[in-house]
């Protein structure tokens, strides 16, 4: 049995492993009701997600039909009211143990993808949708039907939002939308988008307002997933708009505040990366830890070579102080406490962590660690984009200066 379908069959006990051994769920800040709900996600990962996560990379898309068993299960929106169809939980916890979970499994793909339908495209549409959007569209995300995706991103501004060129132009009852947006989570797949435009030009910053639109409106269209060097199961791809008619009740909040909602809502997409990022560290190292004990080179395990043991020491420590700062940042945002800063360095450390355990784990394996039936390749692989999306790490060390240089 090859490594990979290895760690396949032993998804189940590798995460009631690390509930034990390491501080994945530490007791100080989840209870009983958490530690359940951890096992009910992983139940459903080993039996739904990770089995199929080697067709869903060749189909460069996770399929619809697990969006819709997530959606049965009430793993999408869970904050979502009930009486928009969701189970109305407030305790950001229990989203955070579904993103550590998925980051656990190796399966970057829907690890990426779930998350940022339910914990960073939702949040607009809850908080600064109009009765009838969330009607329209809260309980079809909720259940699975309708996929979300995020438009900020342009060809010629990425970080710099306010470089955007796509442009709303106000017709009376609807908004005429022309311009394009690349690198869209869940873009190939996206049933709506919640997209960034200028409406006023001139404005700057004060200009951008954020709208919902149908993927199935005329002169909506999508290009081909890109073939990344990760991820290969998320449908990552560019959006198109072409004189596309949104109605004004698609309008989220009020006209020129898009981009004060984009940096209030940022946090949290922020520390969801960032949890991602820890709890796959968490994952590569455990994983390598198990194959230096097991790998044999000049007649004894590689674990018992000085260098192993002082590379592993380094990385452990480092993951054990990655994991408390991240849960502080759980607690924090729990209690509507987490500032902008503080989101920042958890997705500028984590992030850049993962990166460094993975590089390292990859060095651990030898030459296996270079191929792609081996985990530790696709988690080197997988990690790197988590240093550029939801703000380059660049951009969140000046987002962090700004704190205490001001």
């Amino acid at each position: 049995m090859s490594y990979v379908l290895r760690l396949v069959s032993n998804l189940q006990s590798q995460i009631q492993n690390a509930m034990q051994n390491t501080p994945s769920i530490p007791r100080n800040i989840y209870n009983e009701e958490h530690l359940l709900f951890f096992k009910t996600v992983a139940d459903f990962a080993a039996k739904e997600i990770t089995p199929n996560n080697e067709q869903w990379e060749k189909d460069h898309m996770v399929s619809r039909e697990s969006w819709q068993k997530l959606g049965e299960n009430g793993f999408l929106c869970m904050q979502v009211d009930e009486k928009y169809g969701g189970l109305g939980i407030k305790d950001f916890r229990y989203n955070a143990i579904f993103t550590e979970v998925l980051a656990l499994t190796g399966c970057a793909g829907p690890a990426v993808g779930y998350p940022l339908h339910s914990d960073i495209v939702c949040p607009y549409i809850d908080h600064y949708g109009s009765e009838a959007t969330k009607q329209k569209y809260l309980p079809k995300m909720v259940s699975g039907d309708y996929i979300a995706s995020i438009a900020m991103t342009e060809p010629g501004a990425g970080s710099d939002l306010q470089g955007m060129r796509t442009t709303a132009v106000d017709k009376g009852d609807h908004y005429l939308v022309n311009g394009s947006k690349t690198f869209i989570t869940n873009g190939y797949l996206c049933d709506l988008a919640v997209v960034a435009v200028k409406t006023d030009p001139t404005k700057g910053a004060k200009g951008i307002s954020l709208l919902v639109m149908d993927a199935n409106a005329e002169g909506f269209s999508k290009g081909k997933p890109f073939h990344k060097a990760g991820l290969h199961a998320q449908d990552t791809c560019e959006l198109f708009f072409d004189n596309v008619k949104v109605p004004k009740e698609n309008l989220l909040g009020s006209e020129g505040h898009g981009f004060a909602y984009l940096m209030t809502e940022l946090a949290q997409e922020r520390l969801v990366v960032g949890l991602g990022a820890i709890a796959a560290a968490e994952a590569t190292l455990n994983l390598t830890i198990q194959y230096i004990k097991e790998r044999q080179a000049f007649g004894k395990p590689v674990a018992e070579f000085q260098n192993t043991k002082y590379k592993i020491a380094e990385l452990a420590t480092e993951v054990e102080m990655g994991r408390v700062f991240a849960d502080r940042c759980v607690e924090l945002h729990n209690n509507k406490q987490l500032d902008g800063a503080t989101a920042s360095m958890a997705k500028y450390s984590l992030t850049e962590l993962q990166c460094k355990v993975a590089d390292a784990c990859v060095q651990l394996h030898g030459g296996y660690g270079y191929i792609w039936e081996y985990q530790v390749a696709r988690a080197w692989a997988d990690a790197r984009v988590q240093r550029i999306y939801a703000g380059t790490n660049e951009i969140m060390k000046e987002l962090i200066s700004r704190k205490y240089l001001q």
